[in-house]
Order: C-alpha cells, then structure tokens, then sequence
C-alpha cells in the first residue's frame, strides 16, 4: 500500500530583496575599510602636511581594501568576530600529563 502525503496548504514563495544579500560597499570596497582608508590618508596629510602623502596613503589602503574585498566580501566580519571569541586550545600552554603504567 502506497501512502500518498499530499500538503494541506500550497508552499509560500515569498520576495526576497537582492539588497539584503549584498555587502555594504563604497566604490567597491567595504564601508568600514574605505573610511578607514580615507582617515589614514588624511591623519598622513595632517601629520607631514603633504597632500602626495595623504593621497598616496590613501590609494595603498584603498587598493589593499578592494583587493580584500573582491577575496571574500566578509574577511572583515569575520576578523572582528573572531576578536570576540575565546580561545580553546592553545598549543603554547601544554600541561604535561602524568601517566601510571600497571
């Protein structure tokens, strides 16, 4: 004997927005690290009050961002969480163990 399941209700397609999905960018780069990017480059054009600096300070970290960001669009997140997290093995703190052979 066949048992046939038929759904009482029909499945729900629901919408989902493409922007809920896609990571924040600015220019092409994550938001966090354009703007860091951008402060680096103007804390170098106030420190050595060179605009060359500030800008070419600006590009290297710039570059290095979108470089990041076209890796793996959520290194970022994934570098602050792990911050967060405890360590649970450390290979440095090794306790010997006492073993009784009979």
């Amino acid at each position: 004997m066949a048992i046939a399941l038929i759904s009482a209700s029909p499945v729900t397609m629901r919408p989902v927005v493409k922007a809920l999905h896609r990571p924040l960018t600015l220019c092409g780069v994550d938001r966090r690290l354009f703007f860091l990017a951008l402060m680096a480059g103007a804390a170098t054009f106030n420190l050595f009050y060179s605009l060359l600096a500030g800008v070419l300070v600006t590009a290297v970290l710039y570059t290095a961002a979108l470089l990041a960001t076209w890796q793996d669009p959520q290194l970022l997140a994934i570098l602050l969480a792990s911050g967060r997290a405890r360590r649970r093995y450390d290979l440095g703190k090794h306790a010997s163990v006492a073993v009784e052979v009979r």
